[in-house]
């Protein structure tokens, strides 16, 4: 395989394969244009390639940590060198603008990789206070000493999600190789050409045959295959609830580990002393990045009366500075989603909150494309906390707005938490108040995995994950090198 080439082919056990289902097209959401040729693997080749991931497990578990970090620094240095080809291909397959493919994809993938490098060389070991045994039945008296270790999981499936075919499968596979395990990759099946260009640059850098595996498909039993093979001992997961609780259910058949970064209805609270310019600036990425595409976007504004006019119209007005259309053009900010089985669905939901009585503020009508899939950056007003619009993630350019009403800034924070938290998700949240002391005091109070204060922003080093049905497990920064290890007791006679 080459990296210009359109046919992709598997990566098993440090060969590239032909597929024994052929190949299937990827297309370009943006003109619907053939982008590059997937292979469609079959359920045997899964198995083949997790085989090859448990052979590969006990040398690459057992090398230093430094010759570890050295292939990720060089897989960087290689995704460094042909960022521009990378970031083409983002785009391509994904629909991202050039600014998101660039700056938040491949480049968050080279980061990463540069990150557990680093992360590879963090110290496994903690020493635990010596506890002393008095004499008794059980034996002499005595001091015995403990050390924690953390030791590899094993064979890890990954399996990746397609709104960032580069960063979230970095996200997985660079702390995963750090502490020593081996992984089999199975990329969302709309955008998998990213994630074979990740792996011919692992494989430049010299990572050892088997230790990283990528199997792509349409067909759900190529993911199944991934889940229950007997040879892998953890999955990692980045998708919707629904598909993370069938992985959990296979996975609890063999008490595998998991890490689940599932959906999202983020709720973004705007208190009455918030600055409202900078929460619309904060809430307004719903519309643009992604074109909504991510779980953690504030896509229910929970806002007190007395600004909620205000909230609203300002909203309204960010959503038509934004340019509508080819991702590849200056000054596009909101590009297509995946698919048009996606674009239909988002707008079934815009057609749901009118019919529930929500007041369509801004959007609601398709762009008029010729091609691509499309959908306008869409404001729904006067909300409640029953609508299916509020309550169930829509993962498209819609915010929708719930107001409230309160006496007196104590039942303000009563009320605002008690909607935020009526909800089955709980991965990311935010906060605007003008008072940081009462929104951190709001913030603790919310049952999320996050939570923005007065930003949107996010500390790469901080835990991620949610709360609910938003998912299992914490990983990011040295988070995510705990969450792909066992802990292991030592201990000794003093």
């Amino acid at each position: 395989m080459t990296r210009s080439g359109r046919a992709r082919r598997l990566f098993i056990g440090g060969e590239w394969t032909e597929p024994d289902g052929g190949h299937y097209e990827v297309v370009d959401p943006a003109t619907e244009e053939v982008v590059g040729l997937a292979p469609e693997a079959s359920a045997a080749q899964v198995h083949a390639a997790t085989e090859a991931a448990r052979e590969a497990f006990g040398g690459w578990s057992r090398t230093k940590p430094e010759e570890r970090a050295t292939i990720l620094e060089r897989a960087a240095a290689v995704l460094r060198r042909d960022f521009d080809e990378y970031a083409e291909l983002a785009a391509a397959e994904s629909g991202a603008t050039t600014g998101t493919a660039r700056g938040m994809q491949v480049a968050v993938a080279v980061a990463r990789f540069q990150r557990y490098a680093k992360g590879a060389l963090e110290p496994v070991e903690e020493a635990l206070p010596p506890q002393i045994h008095e004499a008794g039945p059980m034996g002499r008296a005595g001091v015995v000493g403990a050390v924690a270790v953390r030791q590899p999981v094993g064979v890890v499936t990954c399996v990746t999600s397609y709104n960032n075919p580069w960063a979230n499968p970095a996200g997985k596979v660079a702390p995963a190789l750090a502490m020593g395990n081996t992984v089999v990759v199975k990329p969302a099946p709309q955008d998998p050409l990213s994630v074979y260009g990740m792996a011919a640059a692992l494989a430049e850098a010299g990572v050892p045959p088997g230790v990283v595996n990528v199997v792509s498909g349409t067909d759900v039993a190529v993911g199944e295959a991934a889940v229950a093979s007997p040879h892998v001992d953890m999955v990692s997961f980045t998708g919707s609830t629904a598909v993370g609780q069938r992985i959990g259910e296979v996975c609890g058949r063999d008490m595998k580990r998991q890490l689940m970064e599932l959906g999202g209805k983020g709720a973004a609270i705007v208190l009455d002393d918030a600055d409202l310019d900078a929460a619309v600036a904060g809430i307004g990425t719903t519309f643009s990045f992604y074109s909504g595409q991510i779980c953690t976007a504030p896509t229910r504004v929970i806002v007190q009366r007395g600004v909620y006019e205000r909230v609203v119209e300002k909203l309204a007005a960010y959503a038509g500075y934004l340019k509508v259309g080819d991702p590849r053009e200056q000054g596009t900010v909101v590009g297509p989603v995946i698919s048009a089985g996606h674009r239909d669905r988002i707008e079934a939901y815009v057609d749901l909150g009118r019919k529930e009585g929500a007041r369509l503020v801004a959007g609601g009508e398709r762009p008029a494309f010729a091609k691509g899939f499309y959908v306008a950056p869409t404001l729904l007003a006067d909300c409640t906390n029953d609508m299916r619009v509020v309550r169930e993630e829509i993962f498209g350019p819609v915010v929708a707005v719930v107001p409230f009403d309160a006496d007196g800034p104590d039942e303000a924070e009563e009320t605002a938490v008690a909607l935020a938290n009526d909800s089955d998700y709980g991965l990311i949240d935010y906060v605007w108040s003008g008072d940081v002391a009462r929104a951190f005091r709001v913030a603790r109070r919310l049952r999320a995995g996050g939570v923005g204060v007065n930003t949107i922003a996010r500390n790469m080093e901080a835990p991620f994950g949610g709360f609910k049905r938003s998912g299992v497990g914490r990983d990011v920064g040295s988070y995510a090198l705990h969450a792909y290890s066992e802990l292991q007791s030592v201990v000794w006679p003093g």
